[in-house]
């Protein structure tokens, strides 16, 4: 929804000013294969800034909004960042998640088999999966993964930029779980995102490969945070990430 709805507060602008930041919150459950209609109110088209505020609507309800702004592209009088947190593998060395799985089971469950043949992106991480309670046992809440399209994009920055917001629900939470169950495994909680925002801060293609260094400061009333960094090759950071989840016992 996230991406969707960002596809359709960029097609109400002007083209010329690229989103540099989002905020969504994730109200009701959504209901796959079910239309949803998004409206898009255009709240603000400035000089330098621009903002749509989008609300998601399934049969008659509204389930997801999101307030995008767009920056028109100018010069700073200075910059710095930080550097990624620590060195990673190529990803062209690591297993996908598949090929993980594979090894570890000998074969995919069906399910699995069939998600992997429709994945959008391929993801890999960068540290092994863990398997089972002994692997778990003073884990880190830290997660970092490879991920890139499989196919290509094409060249609207719009495109690329909704794709990357789509891929960064997908791993995020998993710095919060890392601590306490298998990411494969079984599971014995409920999880659902809650909210979610980014900041776009370098344009990028996610059609090519790009690391996403994830950490969980905190879990506590069964709501826990991760954060994200998402940064290419070269180490030039792209997109910074915040996401809140819900986390209920079974």
């Amino acid at each position: 929804m996230a991406g969707q709805a960002l596809v359709a507060a960029g097609r109400t602008t002007d083209g010329d000013r690229p989103v540099h930041s989002l905020h969504a919150y994730f109200l009701r459950p959504g209901l796959p294969g079910v239309p949803i209609v998004y409206q898009v109110e255009r709240v603000r088209d400035g000089r330098s800034f621009t903002t749509r505020r989008v609300t998601a609507v399934q049969q008659g309800r509204t389930i997801f909004n999101l307030t995008a702004s767009f920056h028109k592209p100018e010069e700073g009088p200075f910059e710095h960042q930080l550097p990624p947190t620590r060195e990673v593998p190529d990803p062209e060395t690591l297993p996908t998640v598949a090929e993980e799985i594979r090894k570890q089971l000998g074969t995919l469950p069906e399910q699995l088999e069939r998600m992997a043949r429709r994945q959008p992106f391929d993801i890999r991480y960068v540290d092994r999966l863990r398997w089972n309670a002994e692997e778990i046992k003073g884990a880190e809440p830290r997660s970092a993964v490879w991920m890139r399209a499989v196919g290509p994009l094409g060249d609207d920055p719009l495109v690329h930029t909704c794709a990357l917001t789509y891929a960064s629900d997908m791993t995020l939470l998993d710095a919060v779980r890392i601590p306490v169950e298998s990411l494969w495994g079984p599971r014995n909680f409920d999880m659902a995102s809650l909210d979610h925002a980014m900041w776009f801060h370098r344009p990028f293609r996610a059609d090519e490969w790009f690391l996403y260094d994830q950490e969980s400061p905190i879990i506590t009333g069964g709501r826990g945070l991760a954060r994200g960094r998402i940064y290419d090759l070269q180490g030039r950071l792209l997109v910074s990430v915040v996401q809140e989840g819900l986390f209920r016992a079974l």
